[in-house]
């Protein structure tokens, strides 16, 4: 099969269509009212990023000449347009929704989402004073002369465009609101009707104490939000000097290529026209918007209504078997014992951190980081392990992204407290998420080992839906030993026979599963693969699983964001089946089940079929041996597999059509999840 003629979907145009499906749960009555509010702010907040990084390489790679254009297999200029075409429309949809369903929704409600126009004389006054109080000495105008270069404007800073007019001569100023300030202020009740107004029309109301000491007839403001290429050029180099490099870079990313300016669609056209004059942006980077931009602010919005209007509360269950009240480590050295968050309590990976501080038989702690915590209780348990005279070593990789500044932070802090901070392996992220912790038992050192598909990050697990195992199996620590140890020398580790590790047997590995698989199939025995993750674009992967598909292997797979495999196209994939869950929380484990002949294995890891992580990162996929725990992942898989409440059918058509299951009756997996694990205990 040729690899550079086998049907695929653009990652990008596939990402869009991810977002969609974040757009749909925003759209869907069945969501409370304020989850819905939310999921626009994700389906915001995604776009950002979105533009930040990928149409920012896209913006580059248009430069390209056309023989370059052939070797990528696609023409860039083409997909921006293509971008640009779905955006708006997404944009125009999203303006909708929220203008004229949720808006309105929230007023049946009894909760009423004021203007600076719908002030009464005794709201307005507390808004005046509100604004005096804590707004205006905030709020520093920035008067554009036609003199002066246009200011550098910050990277998804939210800014007024304003214009004052005196006998048809304008001038214009710039406000910046900071994200630091609340953007929702709740105004007193009147008669059990509740009252909210967004900072943006406090500042509109309040125009005139800002330019008092301009003469205008005429003050008018309007939002825009520029977003700029957010990709960094980096000295790759491990080193003082290469965190000296990302500290600058990270510098220079606030002052990135813009990629997108948002504006009020409201506004005139000679005000746009002045912006794209004066700021050089292209045409194709101009994105029409609603009122109130950066709505990823809006995660933050205040339920002043029912408790009805969002999710219940589903209190984190507890782990058959796993106590608080005793030694984690006596019983991970029973058995081996799995987490799923957020359906299961993070205080588990908390407290064995917490343990090996403080056992005296604890002798080392190594662990690799990748984005913790405000205030992480991670960070805060290995620093009191080392002044407890532990040997902590802690790989925190400085190249995550949109987390750079943070780890830089938290390096330093724990450099400064003893820890032996590596920084990881020349020209590879290290995405790996691991931790093992060396006992003395006996006289003899005893490993226990927590692998997971997420990151350690305790605000996260909150919302991600993820695995976690501990286990003190001495074929996946002998083999965890031999990955620190070559970490620690900043060299990629080799020769493991149980760890399936990126990038030296990622590759080779899942293709020898495939091929199995494959041999199965054709020599008419049962064959077949699920597999979960969050996002498939390798090619080569994908030409992996046509050949299956072709051979007769049936595979089904979840993946929540792009998926560049085009389902059901015959003479390719006309035994694949994909699916997409979007719902309440992030799915983000990574699950692969290989039929193998009837002897089923199951894998976790923290890698998805991405050629980034399958050649470019240190990743860590490990095998499920525990037959109890088997089954408990199986039983999770095949629950979403029958969900026909928040699947989406992934197709050709980019349709995002809700999954049809053979039972009529509803079937949400993230609830059906919590009712299993729940059972169990």
């Amino acid at each position: 099969m040729d690899i550079k003629r086998i049907p695929l979907i653009n990652r990008e145009i596939s990402w869009l269509y991810f977002n969609d499906r974040v757009l749909q749960e925003a759209s869907d009555p069945t969501v409370p009212l304020i989850d819905r509010i939310r999921f626009l702010a994700i389906f915001s907040s995604n776009l950002d990023e979105f533009y930040r990084v990928r149409v920012a390489t896209l913006s580059r790679l248009s430069n390209l000449n056309e023989k370059a254009k052939e070797l990528l297999g696609y023409n860039p200029k083409k997909i921006l347009n293509q971008i640009k075409n779905i955006v708006v429309k997404q944009e125009r949809k999203f303006n909708n929704l929220y203008e004229n369903i949720i808006v309105k929704q929230l007023a049946e409600e009894k909760i009423f989402l004021l203007n600076d126009k719908q002030l009464n004389v005794t709201r307005g006054a507390f808004v005046k004073s509100y604004f005096r109080e804590r707004l205006l000495a905030t709020l520093v105008p920035i008067m554009l002369d036609e003199g002066q270069p246009f200011p550098e404007l910050r990277d998804r800073g939210l800014y007024f465009f304003v214009k004052l007019t005196k006998n048809k001569k304008s001038r214009y100023a710039l406000i910046e609101i900071r994200d630091s300030l609340s953007r929702f202020l709740v105004l007193p009740d009147t008669n059990n009707l509740k009252f909210i107004i967004l900072i943006d029309d406090i500042i509109r109301y309040s125009l005139e104490d800002i330019f008092f000491i301009f003469d205008h007839d005429n003050i008018e403001a309007y939002s825009i939000q520029l977003t700029r290429d957010a990709e960094l050029d980096l000295d790759k180099e491990v080193s003082e000097k290469f965190i000296d490099a990302l500290a600058k870079s990270l510098q220079k990313r606030k002052k990135g290529k813009p990629m997108r300016l948002l504006y009020d669609t409201e506004m005139p056209l000679e005000m746009v026209t002045y912006l794209v004059t004066k700021m050089g942006v292209h045409a194709e980077s101009l994105i029409p918007g609603n009122r109130y931009l950066n709505f990823k602010n809006f995660i933050s919005f205040p339920n002043v209504g029912r408790p009805e209007l969002e999710y219940p509360y589903y209190p984190p269950l507890p782990i058959n078997g796993l106590s608080f009240g005793k030694s984690l480590m006596e019983m991970i050295a029973q058995k081996d014992y799995l987490l799923s968050t957020p359906y299961q309590s993070y205080d588990y990976v908390i407290h064995f951190l917490r343990e090996a501080a403080i056992d005296p038989k604890v002798k080392e702690i190594s662990i690799t980081l990748y984005r913790l915590a405000d205030h992480s209780h991670v960070i805060h348990a290995l620093i009191n392990a080392a002044k407890n005279g532990k040997k902590v070593n802690c790989l925190v990789e400085l190249r995550a992204r949109f987390d750079e500044q943070n780890n830089i932070t938290y390096s330093s802090r724990l450099e400064e407290e003893g820890v032996n901070v590596l920084y990881g392996v020349i020209n590879y992220k290290v995405h790996s998420k691991i931790c093992l912790v060396t006992r003395i038992e006996k006289r003899k050192p005893v490993h226990y080992a927590c692998f997971s598909t997420g990151n350690y990050n305790e605000k996260t697990a909150k919302i991600y839906a993820d695995h976690t195992l501990f286990t003190s199996s001495k074929r996946l620590t002998g083999d965890l030993v031999e990955v620190f140890k070559a970490l620690k020398q900043n060299i990629l580790p080799k020769g493991l026979k149980h760890l399936i590790v990126s990038p030296i047997d990622s590759r080779p590995a899942i293709y020898k599963l495939i091929d199995t698989e494959i041999r199965n199939a054709k020599a008419g025995k049962k064959a077949y693969m699920i597999l979960k993750m969050n996002s498939l674009a390798d090619e080569q992967i994908i030409t992996k699983l046509y050949q299956a598909s072709n051979a007769g292997v049936k595979i089904k797979m979840i993946i929540r964001g792009m998926c560049c495999l085009i389902p059901g196209m015959k003479g390719y994939s006309e035994n694949i089946e994909v699916i997409s869950i979007v719902d309440k929380y992030l799915e983000h484990s990574r699950v692969h089940i290989y039929c193998n002949g009837g002897d089923e294995l199951i894998y976790l890891t923290s890698a998805d079929f991405m050629t980034r992580n399958i050649d470019n990162r240190v990743e860590v996929g490990f095998p499920i041996y525990d037959k109890e725990l088997r089954k408990e992942i199986r039983d999770i898989i095949d629950l979403q597999l029958e969900d026909n409440t928040k699947a989406r059918e992934i197709n050709s058509h980019n349709t995002n059509k809700y999954h049809k299951t053979k039972s009529d009756t509803p079937n949400r997996a993230q609830i059906e999840i919590y009712n299993y694990l729940k059972n169990k205990n």
